[in-house]
């Protein structure tokens, strides 16, 4: 009998804990979009640090300027780091400051970019790099802070950071800004991989694949480097890109992206990814905003984001949130998709890229989102970094985390967009009868 009671208390406990969490969830679907905005963006900036760690000692440092070479010191800070998630990142936040009129998330995103390239910490770090390069190569490196600032192989490495510092640039005009964009740019031209009509493709894991992801990679860069240089060549570069991805990764028969094709074998991956759809609508939605009126391409483009949308919109679920196989509804509600294409169809109804009707989707994706984040701006259910492979069983399995850049970036993106989204109105029928004339025979 004790046992029994014992049990029965536990599994009492058991249903407590899980209402209280019922509770908070109840309690975080009242906050506006505005809210969990400011929400989120304030807990990053208190959680960034700007400090660097000895891994070995755990001594810390403000600085690594002019401190003795040693392969062990590591940025501390996940948000002071040099990749393409907290590019995302920064493109919100300086968004979201121009949205609320708040400076400190502009000056947030100056400070982390000072931080890098004008306080003197950036030449340890390249002593770092060469040396690991020379003694362990390309896998020697990755272990390494900043190291995508130098290896500069990959969209990765340069696309959505080089386009955050394209934003912060025309705000805050700086000369080692400038050159880094310069450089990315050098790159996208004449040393990223591309198949023989222009489309990006990675050579890796077949020769010649085309990723989805890189859509954003790319884009993000190109159409910002077009706004503030206005040579065209980056705009038809961007344009060009969105109506090939359309053509190599679109599957017409269930109105959605694939995560890649394979060139060599003419083969597409097995998955149609959440994130990997997301990134292409995102990227569209980005290019759009800067598209000039006559360009060639304009129509074609436009095109293409409407028809992904309507693609997308068919597989949202129940709880307004996208799964992370968008067409396996067994797989795993997942934020950042979800948050992408809530970005893409709020700014599209906002541009008239899109029929109104389609905000009833973004707020419903919203509602989604607001229940997988807690009142405290936490943000759940976020799918870790994801490659390509030939099984399905791999993005069953990708893990969630909490709290990454990889999801608060495009989850922020979101919210600022439907700030000032307008409402989900239905047309009454009553209210179109009078518009129907009735035959007098």
């Amino acid at each position: 009998m004790k046992k029994i009671f014992i049990s029965c208390m536990l599994l009492l406990s058991a249903a407590a804990l899980s209402a209280q969490v019922e509770l908070k969830t109840a309690a975080q679907a009242k906050l506006s979009a505005a809210d969990v905005a400011v929400k989120i963006a304030d807990r990053i900036l208190a959680a960034t640090t700007y400090e660097f760690k000895n891994t070995k000692t755990g001594e810390t440092y403000k600085s690594v300027k002019n401190l003795p070479l040693d392969m062990n010191v590591r940025v501390a800070c996940k948000y002071n780091n040099w990749h393409y998630t907290n590019g995302v990142t920064h493109i919100a936040l300086m968004e979201l400051a121009n949205k609320t009129g708040e400076k400190k998330y502009d000056d947030y995103v100056l400070k982390n970019m000072n931080f890098v390239f004008n306080e003197g910490n950036l030449d340890f770090f390249k002593k770092q790099y060469d040396k690991a390069m020379k003694d362990g190569g390309w896998y020697g490196v990755r272990k390494l802070s900043w190291h995508m600032i130098f290896r500069g192989k990959r969209l990765d490495d340069n696309g959505p950071m080089g386009a955050s510092l394209i934003d912060l640039q025309m705000k805050h005009p700086n000369k080692s800004f400038l050159n880094y964009i310069n450089e990315t740019a050098d790159h996208l031209n004449y040393a990223e991989p591309r198949l023989e009509d222009g489309t990006i493709a990675r050579i890796w894991p077949h020769v010649n694949t085309i990723w989805a992801d890189d859509a954003f990679m790319a884009i993000s860069f190109l159409a910002r480097m077009a706004k503030m240089t206005g040579d065209k060549r980056y705009m038809d570069d961007a344009a060009n890109q969105v109506v090939k991805y359309h053509k190599y990764l679109w599957c017409p028969e269930k109105q959605i992206f694939y995560h890649c094709y394979h060139t060599d074998n003419k083969e597409h991956g097995v998955a149609h990814w959440s994130r990997a759809n997301g990134w292409v609508f995102m990227a569209t939605a980005d290019l759009l905003e800067v598209m000039p009126e006559n360009h060639p391409l304009r129509a074609e483009v436009l095109e293409c984001f409407k028809r992904q949308c309507s693609g997308v919109a068919r597989y949202q679920g129940k709880n307004g949130l996208w799964h992370q196989l968008l067409d396996k509804e067994d797989s795993y509600e997942e934020i950042t998709g979800t948050s992408m294409f809530v970005f893409g169809i709020a700014r599209g109804v906002k541009h008239g890229w899109l029929h109104p009707d389609f905000i009833y989707v973004a707020e419903q994706g919203l509602k989604g989102m607001l229940s997988k984040i807690s009142e405290n701006g936490d943000v759940t259910t976020i799918c870790v970094g994801t490659g390509i492979m030939p099984s399905l069983a791999y993005y069953y399995n990708r893990p969630t985390q909490v709290n990454d850049p990889m999801g608060e970036g495009p989850v922020l993106r979101a919210l600022i967009e439907m700030m000032d989204a307008p409402k989900y109105t239905e047309i009454k029928a009553e209210h179109q009868y009078d518009k129907i004339v009735v035959s007098k025979k």
